[in-house]
């Protein structure tokens, strides 16, 4: 039987589930299976965006489960992101219309404003997947350009689900990588409610001030790279290559003895036990099951405190690392 977990409310008034699974870098080729297997094994919940370049395979999955009876479309939660190319209004409103195309399921139940940066626009016909760069092997930064984030957001407003726009592609919308200024600053202006807050959180990245004012405002906190430095070690991240695996960490893996769980489920269980959505990543179905029932025990608040303790200040998503810097997090 397939394990279910619980959802939190969005602002929206959807629902969203806790544990999530995340695609970014999970090989085209393997993503429709991924995404198919994990939904079998009960996840109801998919994250992605446009620049994991995998949403059409994603979608796929989703659609294989949908045509074998195992899930209905109302049943699976799909996130997916703008990407920092196309924040003027025009176009932020021609990726979002591209990125429901490509995962073909006829809405996105959540879609967010990727960084709080825009770049230049480059055609998809010139280069479909930018990242950063503006060039395909990813020498050439693409210079900043100054959108406010008040036109960005009012164009995807235009794309909501509502009764008023029965026809919407977006049942909700949020953003990735904001601060709380940026958040306050949304919120003034925001005449859709900001379901949503995307980032990295994990024990060396705690940010309890940001998650406190989300929170607090009615935005739900997603939390990514949730393992610390696991998921940054193939990419060379010299942060994370110095860092001290957080699943061999003593103080991870004497609570995950205590409680009979792994070192992954402990640190899932530190973010979710707070509300804070997960979406971990896993190329094994055993860990994905185990990432999935996360959510079945409970820490100790001394268990949650020594965790948060390990707090480094340590981010490793962080584009000021770049052969030209974006300082976003300064």
């Amino acid at each position: 039987m397939a394990t279910t977990v619980p959802s939190l409310k969005l602002a929206s008034g959807h629902d969203m589930p806790l544990v999530g699974f995340g695609i970014w870098k999970v090989p085209l080729d393997n993503t429709a299976n991924a995404v198919y297997e994990a939904i079998k094994l009960g996840y109801r919940h998919i994250d992605g965006a446009w620049d994991y370049t995998n949403s059409v395979e994603a979608g796929q999955g989703v659609r294989r489960a949908i045509e074998e009876g195992l899930i209905k479309r109302e049943d699976i939660f799909i996130t997916s992101k703008l990407w920092n190319n196309y924040h003027k209004r025009e176009h932020a409103i021609e990726a979002a219309i591209r990125e429901n195309e490509a995962w073909g399921v006829g809405y996105l139940d959540l879609f967010l404003i990727h960084f709080p940066i825009a770049q230049k626009y480059i055609p998809p016909s010139e280069l479909k997947f930018p990242c950063f760069w503006s060039d395909p092997e990813q020498k050439i930064v693409s210079p900043l350009e100054n959108i406010p984030q008040s036109e960005t957001w009012a164009a995807l407003e235009t794309l909501v689900r509502t009764d008023a726009n029965p026809q919407g592609i977006l049942k909700s919308i949020g953003v990735a990588n904001f601060g709380t200024q940026l958040l306050r600053e949304l919120l003034g202006h925001a005449k859709i409610p900001v379901s949503a807050l995307q980032i990295e959180l994990h024990p060396y990245l705690v940010q309890p001030e940001l998650v406190a004012m989300a929170q607090e405002n009615g935005i739900a906190v997603t939390a990514y790279s949730s393992f610390g430095p696991q998921s940054f070690l193939e990419l060379n991240n010299p942060r994370a290559t110095g860092a001290e695996a957080l699943f061999t960490h003593p103080v991870i893996t004497k609570i995950a003895e205590k409680h009979g769980k792994t070192a992954a489920q402990v640190l899932l269980r530190w973010a979710t036990q707070r509300d804070i959505i997960v979406i971990p990543k896993s190329n094994s179905l055993e860990r994905l099951r185990q990432n999935l029932e996360s959510t079945s025990f409970d820490l100790a608040p001394e268990e949650i405190s020594a965790i948060s303790a390990l707090d480094k200040g340590l981010r490793f998503n962080d584009p000021s690392t770049l052969a030209t810097p974006i300082r976003i997090f300064g």
